[in-house]
């Protein structure tokens, strides 16, 4: 029997190609509800790990109806595909407002959001709106420590949820809490950081319960903490790499029952001297923001190194050179599959074995239409 991952007919497919295994989708998607116990309205995943309008409405046809995204380009991509719930989870500045607010208007029965950290941006966010019959949703983004991008959890946050508030062209939903800092391998230590960075929010609460504003929705995490605050039935989680799934998280967050669900099709186009081969996968289709031994693991050849990377080339010391042939077809799971998948233009899709359809990968890049 075949792995799970072979083509049956490989020579269709060039090199290097993403494949995609929808039935694998289906089940990622599946276990992500199943991990919020079947509440699938508690989710905003993250589209930003495959960029395609398929699989996003392969999760709306599953009952998911929010979406998380960092770019414009994204946001068009979820309004193009049938998504009516859309956080534009980035602080937008310069001409990104502009161009969202387009956004906005071509497609009004979106509803649009985006996140604030401080009171200018909120001022100007507010004048730009003023006269459009656009309402943008605001979540107000808590930086829960791993400074990055949030206001710091004082009591300048209380006073600036009240300011974005009150302003009267904007919309205030709630919290963006993303803890991407917290990446344990062991979840009970995953939760005892999350749980001591969430503590501090209670002022918060208690600032907003006296004060008769309204509750805020939370929407929290990533995929690492993502087990963890599926149990706080309050908040609204957003996952994203778990749709396709790594090797760099498979390894890491064992509780959590992803399935690898894209490969990296390449083929070995040399063998210089004897003991080395070199296939055509550079870093031009593999992430290589991480040192050269965590970027890729190929599925159908063992005892092997990767020495070095180019833009078209890895070459690799392999101990059953003789039986390799240049031509031969292997497969590789990407460490990081988020910025892998920003690296193809499409993505083949594979049931069964057999190459069934080509999707685009619209959202790599930078501006759809707006």
């Amino acid at each position: 029997m075949a792995n799970w991952y072979e083509l049956n007919k490989p020579d269709q497919v060039d090199s290097p190609a993403l494949l995609v295994y929808k039935a694998r989708v289906e089940q990622n998607i599946n276990f992500m509800i199943r991990t919020v116990s079947g509440d699938s309205t508690r989710l905003v995943p993250h589209v930003k790990t495959h960029k395609m309008g398929e699989i996003v409405k392969m999760q709306l046809e599953a009952g998911i109806s929010k979406f998380k995204c960092a770019t414009i380009s994204e946001a068009e991509m979820l309004a193009e595909a049938g998504a009516k719930w859309v956080l534009v989870a980035y602080q937008l500045v310069g001409p990104k407002i502009d161009r969202l607010l387009a956004l906005a208007a071509a497609y009004p029965d979106v509803q649009f959001g985006v996140l604030i950290d401080n009171r200018a941006v909120a001022k100007y966010m507010n004048d730009r709106c003023k006269g459009k019959k656009i309402s943008l949703l605001i979540f107000l983004d808590v930086n829960m420590g791993m400074n990055r991008t949030g206001h710091p959890i004082n009591s300048e946050l209380l006073l600036l949820y009240d300011y974005i508030y009150r302003l009267p062209n904007l919309l205030l939903a709630g919290l963006h809490c993303y803890d991407g800092h917290i990446g344990d391998q062991f979840f009970k230590d995953r939760k005892t950081k999350s749980d001591a960075a969430f503590e501090p929010l209670n002022e918060l609460f208690h600032f907003v319960e006296v004060n008769g504003l309204p509750d805020p929705v939370i929407i929290a995490g990533g995929s690492p903490t993502f087990t963890v605050h599926a149990r706080r039935r309050e908040f609204l989680c957003s996952p994203g790499t778990c749709v396709l799934w790594d090797y760099g998280y498979s390894d890491r967050y064992k509780e959590q029952p992803f399935q690898h669900a894209a490969v990296l099709l390449t083929r070995v186009i040399s063998k210089p001297v004897p003991g080395l081969i070199t296939v055509d996968l550079g870093h031009k289709a593999v992430a290589a923001e991480n040192p050269i031994d965590r970027r890729l693991r190929f599925l159908n050849l063992k005892e092997y190194t990767l020495i070095s990377q180019s833009e078209e080339h890895s070459v690799l010391q392999v101990d059953n050179w003789n039986d390799i042939l240049i031509g031969d077809t292997l497969y590789a799971l990407p460490y990081h599959i988020c910025p892998t998948v920003a690296l193809h233009a499409s993505a083949v899709i594979v049931e069964d074995g057999e190459v069934t359809d080509e999707w685009k990968v619209s959202a790599r890049d930078r501006r759809i239409t707006y």
